[in-house]
């Protein structure tokens, strides 16, 4: 489905974490209205693996990932990226960052309307005026399997066809990190499946790293660990995750009061 990644490579690669946070807070306004969305998280998230992040509404999930993403500030801490350093970076060069070095897909497509799907998959390479790598590119269209699909605008898409090339567009910048923010949340089982083994396929084949904000059990089991939040703080975490072991865990951390 991919090119193959060289093995030398992606094991060097993965000794080191793709993206981290130390100390990282994140207050929203004041006095009474003064909300904590995180409070001091450290994390790793590994090279060549495939993260979720899973925890109550209001727990910090989508806080989290949005700045280790480079998309909100935190009020305090450090984020890395590789081992770039967010923290005063002028907007042009976060702009920059995000565009080159990281991949989004979100719940809503964000597809525009007046592009074909191929121009909106290349959409993030002609705004940096870079070609797309054609090997990369196929792969990726092989994968998502739109290719007889391609002309098409997003309006005569399904929504998991809409998403899929959300996801694509994510991938071909070849990035270091993607992140997916509630990414099956719009779809239908069928349609969550295919983007999630997609995802999954990017980690497997190519050493793509992925970190997932998911609220479901299912989804999270595609990923090498989940990671649970509880009023702005990491409060466990599991590794090599099912359906059901997910499950058992969050209803461990509800009866337990985190």
């Amino acid at each position: 489905m991919w090119p193959a990644a060289d093995s030398g490579i992606v094991d060097a690669v993965q000794k080191r974490p793709a993206a981290r946070a130390r100390s990282l807070t994140k207050v929203y306004g004041e006095g009474d209205s003064r909300v904590v969305a995180l409070a001091g998280v450290d994390v790793d998230f590994h090279s060549g693996r495939f993260t979720a992040i899973m925890g109550p509404s209001g727990s910090g999930k989508s806080t989290l990932m949005h700045c280790v993403a480079g998309l909100d500030e935190p009020t305090s801490g450090e984020v890395f990226l590789g081992d770039a350093a967010l923290s005063g970076m002028a907007d042009n060069e976060l702009t920059a960052l995000r565009r080159d070095r990281v991949g989004f897909v979100f719940q809503a497509f964000n597809l525009l309307p007046t592009l074909t799907a191929w121009e909106n998959i290349t959409l993030p390479l002609d705004l940096a005026g870079r070609a797309p790598d054609e090997e990369l590119a196929a792969a990726i269209v092989a994968a998502v399997g739109l290719r007889d699909r391609l002309h098409h605008r997003p309006a005569q898409l399904s929504g998991g066809q809409q998403q899929r090339v959300a996801c694509a567009r994510a991938l071909i910048t070849n990035p270091d990190v993607v992140f997916a923010d509630e990414p099956t949340g719009a779809l239908d089982s069928k349609s969550s499946a295919d983007l999630l083994e997609l995802l999954r396929a990017s980690v497997d084949e190519f050493g793509r790293t992925v970190v997932m904000v998911t609220h479901e059990p299912a989804a999270a089991a595609y990923a090498d660990r989940v990671l649970f939040l509880a009023d702005g703080r990491l409060v466990d975490e599991l590794t090599a995750p099912t359906a059901d072991g997910v499950l058992d865990r969050m209803k461990h951390l509800e009866r337990a009061g985190v």
